[in-house]
C-alpha cells in the first residue's frame, strides 16, 4: 500500500511545482499575456485528475504494472508540461 501512497505524493509534488513555477513566471511577468499560463495550469489540472483517478483504480490485475506506467505518464507529461513552462516568454 506505501507505492500507491507515495505514487499519489509524487503526483502532487510533481504538477504542484510545475503550477507554482507558471504562478512565479505569471509574478515576475506582470505585463505579459496570462492565457499560456493558464492552459499549462489547466493541463496540469487535468493530468492530476486522470493519473489520481487511474491510481485509484481497484480493478487492476497486475498492480505493479499499473502503477510503473503511472509513473512512466506522469514523468513524459510532467516533462511537456515543463517545456511549455519553459517556453513561456
Amino acid at each position: 500500500m506505501a507505492n500507491k501512497r507515495d505514487l499519489k505524493k509524487d503526483i502532487n509534488y510533481v504538477l504542484g511545482d510545475i503550477i507554482e513555477e507558471v504562478y512565479i513566471w505569471e509574478a515576475n511577468n506582470p505585463d505579459k499575456d496570462k492565457k499560456p499560463g493558464e492552459a499549462i495550469i489547466d493541463d496540469a489540472i487535468e493530468t492530476f485528475d486522470t493519473l489520481m483517478t487511474r491510481v485509484s483504480d481497484r480493478k487492476v490485475e497486475n498492480a505493479s504494472k499499473h502503477f510503473k506506467e503511472i509513473r512512466q505518464d506522469l514523468e513524459t507529461k510532467a516533462i511537456t508540461l515543463i517545456e511549455k513552462v519553459n517556453a513561456l516568454q
